[in-house]
């Protein structure tokens, strides 16, 4: 049996989850996220619980079971208490600046960077070179982050770029005077 996939999912309060069929919807403070069920995989409601059960132990069953409680605890997570990543940019003259409910990003090339912020992702720039992206969906959070760092991922010699916050980038040495 799964570990993961057997643990029931606590619904806060202040969090709606209504499933009908093959779709699970999660409606709170931060938003609203639903979900189609995959395979054979059955979710049910049990007073301020969530279970999510399989049929059986074959293969893709025991596949789907733990992905899709993980899958309705982010959104039960993301609805009360939203999620967030924050980003770092190391290097003269790279800095980021709101632009409304974009920002444009310089990152060493001869022309900005808008990054346009797609529905129920929200930008925070406390200062010129941290971002903070937040959401009430952790798939949305981390695809829009991982987008941001792809303008200009740190670099080995002198550690350019956009990173993670605590993200480790590891250094080589430059080449050696004679």
């Amino acid at each position: 049996m799964s570990r993961i996939g057997k643990a029931p999912i606590p619904v806060p309060s202040g969090v709606e989850v209504s499933i009908s069929g093959r779709q699970v919807a999660v409606k709170g403070p931060k938003g609203e996220l639903d979900l189609q069920i995959p395979g054979d995989i059955s979710v049910r409601q049990d007073g301020e619980e969530i279970v999510v059960e399989r049929p059986n132990d074959e293969r893709q069953n025991r596949a789907m079971h733990g992905l899709t409680r993980s899958l309705v605890n982010n959104m039960v997570v993301g609805v009360s208490e939203g999620f967030t990543k924050e980003l770092q940019i190391v290097g003269v003259g790279y800095r980021a600046a709101p632009k409304g409910t974009d920002i444009e990003l310089q990152l060493g090339f001869s022309h900005p960077v808008i990054v346009k912020a797609p529905d129920g992702i929200k930008f925070d720039v406390p200062e010129p070179t941290r971002i903070i992206v937040s959401g009430a969906d952790k798939q949305a959070v981390g695809q829009v982050a991982a987008d941001i760092r792809s303008y200009r991922k740190p670099e080995p010699y002198k550690g350019k770029g956009v990173r993670y916050v605590g993200e480790y980038v590891s250094r080589k040495a430059g080449k050696a005077a004679k």
